[in-house]
């Protein structure tokens, strides 16, 4: 709600306190602050038991409020995943099927809906969502930034140290240290602005680390003995993933993260905002980093797709509870706009747990749905898979065989594949009956997927911008 000086002499009093009405009624909704750092897997937390990293900042954010154990990335890749938090939206609905697709304008965000509802809404960091060249970067004002008014990002650049951003011009401004810095400065800027405007808001600070390429600032690095780090049971060294150095420098980056996610946190409480604002601190998917012998994402493990899921709302939220409930990348906007008083939208395929969330329900989803539609060579994803997530058993499968199944009670570590076990037939049977139930249920095909490499080197941002793979497949005169 905004009004002129000329309007605001036009009122008159009945008109003067419906205005003020409004505005009251606009404070009492709470603010929401989204930290995405990317590609933290949930394991990678004091909070989640790591016993090697320095997370104490993300560790006391927990303790102030909820834990969510099992936060899903239905989709563990970067766009796909961004898109479904947006859109509150399975990737073969909102049409964000595989990296540097550009989103449809004509997808309805939480964004823009909380925009409509009073809302002032900020983006910072990481944006990822444009498609075509990720440099320079620059997404212009208008319908393709999906309901953010304010703007310090860039489309997609992991030059941790060397990076930039952009405002409403195309001119590149710098960003010159650790960019979890930068973006933080940020942040707090639009932060303090809320002194000066009354409306509640909803800022999204999507960091670029602890996203290869492994490397922190020398002062975080030199906090980690990588002879000293303790490996996760399953890791497995080979080809391409990362050793004990490199291991150290993810840690050393969440590290350096975390104290960036305490300045910010630090600036709500100076300004009196924490009482009256959700926060919610996540990642688009986690890292691989040797689990299995395999690297990055895109994998139906458990390093791939869980992610950190922390939740604070002091005037909602008891402080100190954990939930083994299943929290999906699906359900983010669904249940924020619910906690917010704004009544999700029927086109959004999450579930709204807003009262997982504050305690009023124990009940959430049977399972989470999982998909990916194509290969990745450059991260060893042999192909186009399907899978569901319970809260004990893990299933995914190729279009023609299974591939993996896990027991998640007796074999938390996934060292065991079930997946060709007659003994377990029956679990494999109930398990691939609830994702036949999910591909039916949203509209899920095979045909969505693709089997030529449209992600490796490059392809989709290199040679234009597309809405599609389809798009793309017929500019170079290809089939899937």
């Amino acid at each position: 709600m905004s009004i002129t000086r000329r309007h605001f002499a036009g009122l008159g009093l009945s008109g003067l306190a419906a205005y003020r009405q409004g505005l009251a009624q606009q404070r009492k909704r709470p603010n929401i602050l989204f930290l995405l750092p990317d590609q933290l897997r949930a394991q990678a937390l004091g909070c989640m038991g790591d016993p090697n990293v320095k997370s104490p900042n993300i560790d006391l954010l927990a303790a102030q409020g909820l834990l969510m154990r099992n936060t899903i990335a239905n989709t563990p890749v970067c766009c796909p995943a961004r898109a479904i938090m947006l859109t509150g939206r399975y990737a073969h609905s909102n049409g964000m099927v595989a990296n540097d697709l550009r989103l449809r304008e004509s997808e309805v965000t939480i964004a823009e809906i909380l925009k409509d509802a009073g809302y002032r809404t900020g983006f910072i960091g990481k944006w990822h969502l444009d498609g075509g060249p990720r440099l320079p970067g620059f997404v212009p004002p208008g319908p393709r930034r999906q309901g953010f008014e304010w703007w310090a990002a860039n489309e997609c650049s992991h030059a941790h140290f060397a990076t930039h951003y952009f405002r409403d011009s195309d001119r590149p401004i710098p960003i010159n240290k650790f960019e979890a810095e930068g973006w933080a400065d940020l942040a707090i800027e639009f932060l303090r602005g809320s002194k000066s405007d009354p409306r509640p808001f909803f800022l999204t600070v999507q960091m670029g680390p602890p996203h290869d390429p492994y490397k922190a600032p020398p002062e975080y690095s030199r906090r980690y003995d990588p002879k000293k780090l303790i490996l996760r049971p399953n890791y497995k060294p080979g080809p391409r993933v990362p050793d004990r150095a490199q291991l150290a420098e993810y840690y050393a980056m969440i590290t350096a993260v975390d104290d960036q996610v305490g300045r910010i946190l630090a600036v709500l409480d100076e300004l009196s905002l924490a009482e009256d604002t959700i926060v919610l601190l996540s990642s688009d998917h986690g890292d691989m980093l040797g689990s299995h012998g395999q690297r990055l994402k895109r994998k139906p493990w458990e390093e791939s797709i869980r992610v950190p899921g922390i939740l604070r709302y002091p005037r909602r939220i008891k402080a100190g509870r954990t939930s083994d409930v299943l929290f999906a990348h699906v359900d983010f906007a669904p249940t924020l706009l619910s906690l917010c008083g704004v009544k999700p939208p029927a086109s959004m395929q999450g579930t709204d747990l807003s009262k997982v969330i504050t305690g009023e329900s124990t009940a959430g989803p049977d399972s989470a749905f999982l998909q990916i539609f194509g290969p990745y060579h450059g991260d060893g994803t042999p192909g186009a898979w399907r899978g569901v997530r319970t809260s004990r058993y893990v299933y995914a499968r190729f279009k023609d065989q299974p591939w993996v199944l896990y027991d998640l009670k007796e074999d938390p570590y996934e060292m065991k594949n079930l997946a060709a076990d007659p003994a377990a037939g029956a679990i494999r049977r109930s398990m691939e009956a609830k994702l036949s139930e999910w591909m039916k249920k949203t509209g899920d095909s095979w045909s969505v997927n693709w089997s030529y490499p449209v992600e490796d080197n490059g392809r989709l941002y290199s040679g234009g911008t597309f809405y599609t793979v389809e798009e793309y497949l017929k500019s170079i005169g290809q089939a899937r």
